[in-house]
């Protein structure tokens, strides 16, 4: 496509990583070289492209984004149009549905690998994000798999975590995200893989298309897009959600430890 287009590779891997949006005049004579002709399709696309360069989001800001990731970048830009997100977090509850405490003290433990500067950054957007994820207008159907452990594990304190787990209990109670909880018992399954969450930007179960994978292992992340290992993570999701207590039984377990905390 950079050679037909006469654009150079690193604008075109720019453009597809949202990174950066495309220009009208750009999208024209991109739409001819895919063989999109449709007046109707072509117009609507254009106008798209038009909005895009309008609406800058926050997250997009220099304030921000030169200290963040690309990978989060784009995760942010995928969650405004997703349709489900399935969270799979064996060690603790993931970035946007965090308390800011919580966060804070989670991103404390790479004091030594991010600046101060980096910190900060990140704990205010994952707390814009819970923001974002708390807007009663419009949110996605959340599916989140957490280990056991999580629920003993103190981070920040037994205070911070009491705090987190209610936070969790009002967004159960809300009806905002299901929960279940990988038991300490020999049958469930065993949480090998790190971290990963799954956006899906149609709720059509086993559309690979419409959706893409984000992982991450202490400080490295990525978005991947390879329809096998979206399938292959999707599976391995199922699975576990299906070995783990029901939403009702890991509703409870989480009220007991913030009551047991309290």
């Amino acid at each position: 496509m950079a050679e037909a287009m006469e654009w150079s590779l690193s604008k075109v891997m720019r453009i597809e990583s949202g990174e950066v949006t495309i220009s009208q005049n750009d999208l024209r004579p991109l739409l001819t070289y895919l063989g999109i002709k449709d007046k109707a399709r072509v117009e609507s696309l254009v106008a798209a492209a038009k909005l895009s360069k309008q609406r800058v989001q926050w997250w997009e800001t220099p304030q921000y984004r030169d200290l963040l990731t690309p990978a989060i970048v784009q995760l942010m830009g995928l969650e405004q149009s997703a349709k489900e997100i399935r969270y799979f977090y064996p060690m603790v509850v993931p970035g946007r549905l965090q308390t800011p405490a919580y966060t804070r003290a989670v991103l404390e433990t790479f004091s030594g690998e991010l600046s101060e500067e980096t910190i900060e950054a990140r704990v205010r957007m994952r707390e814009k994000r819970r923001e974002t994820f708390l807007d009663p207008d419009e949110h996605p159907d959340v599916f989140l798999v957490l280990d056991e452990s999580v629920l003993y594990r103190q981070v920040g304190g037994a205070e911070v975590l009491r705090e987190q787990l209610e936070h969790l209990l009002t967004l159960i109670g809300d009806r905002r995200i299901a929960v279940r909880i990988i038991p300490f018992k020999e049958q469930s399954p065993i949480p090998m893989l790190a971290t990963y969450e799954i956006v899906s930007l149609a709720a059509t179960e086993g559309d690979e298309d419409e959706a893409v994978l984000y992982r991450e292992s202490d400080t490295i992340d990525e978005i991947v897009e390879d329809k096998e290992k979206i399938r292959r993570h999707r599976e391995i999701f199922d699975r576990v959600w299906h070995g783990a207590y029901d939403e009702q039984t890991s509703a409870g377990l989480i009220k007991d430890h913030a009551t047991a905390l309290a």
